[in-house]
């Protein structure tokens, strides 16, 4: 029992993160089918993966990878992790989107 206990835990966790951040405008995020990342695209935002990634760090106190950590294919999107509780994960949704809100204003 307690590994599908686990794996719905994480299978909470991410529709938490895939809905917040698709709910955002300027990012749009596909479903993962593994791990404990998504992948979500931010070209909209007008920022590039790597400054997306480092402002929201510097000014939000939101870790993601860019995405060009990952090959040119990877220009445009940045990369979290949800292997975290389920209220920090809505905590880091609530930054992100007052970061992008900013980001789009300015």
């Amino acid at each position: 029992d307690e590994p599908y206990k686990i794996v719905a835990e994480f299978r909470k966790r991410r529709d938490i993160i895939v809905d917040g951040l698709n709910r955002i405008p300027g990012i749009r995020c596909a479903m993962p089918k593994g791990a404990f990342y998504v992948f979500p695209n931010i070209e909209e935002t007008g920022l590039t993966s790597r400054e997306f990634a480092d402002r929201l760090l510097d000014e939000a106190g939101v870790a993601g990878l860019a995405g060009e950590s990952f090959g040119q294919y990877g220009k445009g999107y940045v990369r979290f992790s949800f292997a975290n509780s389920a209220e920090n994960i809505e905590k880091a949704l609530d930054r992100i989107d007052s970061f992008v809100a900013k980001v789009k204003t300015s």
